[in-house]
């Protein structure tokens, strides 16, 4: 059996605006193989930018 958590990793997304570091989360690295994009504020921009998962 496999152990709990295993498979979930922890990211961080960054903005692709300004490569501000922003969000720390985790994934299923089993179910999500693709890399995460999502709609998130950055406070150096100071409004709703793109942010990537990082490698």
């Amino acid at each position: 059996m496999a152990k709990k958590g295993e498979a979930r990793q922890r990211i961080t997304l960054k903005c692709t605006v300004c490569d501000e570091e922003n969000y720390r989360t985790e994934k299923n690295k089993r179910n999500t193989t693709e890399r995460i994009e999502a709609n998130k504020f950055c406070s150096r921009c100071r409004k709703v930018t793109p942010h990537k998962e990082e490698k």
